[in-house]
């Protein structure tokens, strides 16, 4: 049998990444199913399954436990991360392919002037916003708290 805390965080993941798509329809008005395999936007995916996985841990360890205080100091470094140095990378990507943009109008504009553009540009959308990381955790809790109260007795 599988790991019921390991299955609890990885519902966690699956049910924000699932999520992500009905919440941008209704923000945008369009499907976009890439949004169940991507990064960033609401609710945070890293904060639902460490969340989760911290709450199934309190529930069935107690908070005194030496896991939940494992996995408390975890899940901390997990959002903070989601919310600091995964988003300042995402803004430094927006600002890279804002300016391999620029670059080009620049070359188009001066014959002398050689530009490459990119083929590709950087992924902007790698983290996410104080909102997008409660909600994960919002998420979060109510898994980690359905799947230890749903757990069959031993």
């Amino acid at each position: 049998m599988l790991n019921r805390a390991i299955c609890t965080a990885l519902v966690g993941i699956g049910t924000a990444q699932f999520l992500k798509i009905p919440l941008n329809y209704l923000r945008t008005d369009k499907w976009d199913w890439k949004k169940l395999f991507g990064s960033g936007e609401m609710p945070s995916s890293h904060s639902s399954a460490v969340t989760s996985l911290t709450t199934y841990i309190a529930l069935k360890k107690g908070v005194s436990s030496i896991d939940f205080g494992a996995s408390s100091i975890f899940s901390l470094i997990v959002m903070y991360d989601a919310m600091g140095i995964r988003w300042q990378a995402g803004q430094i990507a927006i600002a890279v392919n804002d300016m391999d943009e620029q670059l080009e109008i620049i070359a188009d504009n001066h014959p002398g002037i050689n530009h490459k553009k990119r083929e590709k540009e950087l992924k902007e959308m790698l983290g996410h916003l104080p909102v997008e990381v409660l909600g994960g955790i919002a998420l979060g809790i109510a898994i980690g708290a359905g799947s230890y109260f749903f757990e069959k007795p031993k």
